[in-house]
């Protein structure tokens, strides 16, 4: 993306938005398994985070206690919280959120972005924040370059069919018109893992939010509730578990 792109990517980003996806995750290694699935996403200004009519509200919502440690009064102090415990301090920029929204009480974001911006609009950074199944969470704070792209070592458990080995290789462009999002897994010398998000922007108004709700009911509990289908059906399969240790807390973030 070039600075005119990136530039009106981000003033786009002031406004809710809708994105429906499709997210399809490959995996290569011992065993080869793909998935497909179809969800929506929000993207919001940290700082103006939508509110929706009361009678919807059920259907959308944001919470602090979703995100980063959970007790943070807003998401934007625990995402500050966060970046300052690693030496950042964004001086009030702008922060671009993509996540699901919390639906009928359940939330459930396998991976929430957010693209951190100083006062002049300039990119600082990304937060790559994940969450697996077992209500446990993690951050990669991400330098990344003009297209995009960072890398980190994995540090977090989020499959039992994978360790905690090898290193990720990310593209986290700042979505536009179009999402595409791509998170790789390398592991001794092999791609093991792909996730690919893929979506179209839409504004987000009621009527666009009741058709995404009335096509896709209870989203964030279905793409939950797909996880643990597709590990059942590894572990039939016979792919080794690879068992849970105890997490170190990290900076900003509780157990």
């Amino acid at each position: 993306m070039n600075r005119t792109d990136a530039a009106a990517a981000l003033a786009a980003a002031g406004t809710p938005a809708l994105y429906e996806c499709v997210i399809t995750h490959v995996r290569r290694t011992p065993l080869r398994h793909a998935l497909r699935h179809r969800t929506h996403l929000w993207c919001v200004d940290l700082d103006r985070l939508p509110v929706l009519p009361r009678p919807l509200r059920p259907l959308a919502r944001f919470d602090a206690r979703d995100h980063f440690a959970g007790t943070a009064g807003t998401l934007r102090a625990g995402l500050d919280a966060f970046l300052a415990a690693h030496g950042v301090d964004l001086e009030g920029g702008r922060v671009v959120m993509l996540a699901h929204a919390r639906v009928l009480g359940f939330v459930f974001n396998p991976l929430s972005v957010y693209w951190c911006h100083d006062p002049s609009g300039a990119l600082v950074c990304v937060v790559a924040e994940v969450h697996n199944t077992y209500g446990q969470r993690h951050c990669y704070l991400l330098r990344t370059d003009a297209a995009g792209a960072a890398e980190a070592d994995k540090e977090f458990y989020v499959s039992p069919f994978f360790a905690v080995e090898g290193r990720y290789r990310m593209r986290l462009p700042l979505p536009g018109e179009r999402l595409g999002l791509t998170v790789q897994l390398e592991h001794d010398g092999e791609r093991a893992f792909t996730a690919v998000v893929r979506g179209t922007r839409r504004p987000a108004t009621v009527p666009a939010l009741l058709s995404a709700s009335v096509r896709r009911p209870w989203s964030t509990a279905a793409v939950w509730a797909g996880i643990r289908r597709h590990g059942i059906h590894l572990l039939l399969r016979g792919l080794p578990v690879h068992p849970r240790l105890p997490s170190t807390p990290q900076k900003g973030m509780l157990p």
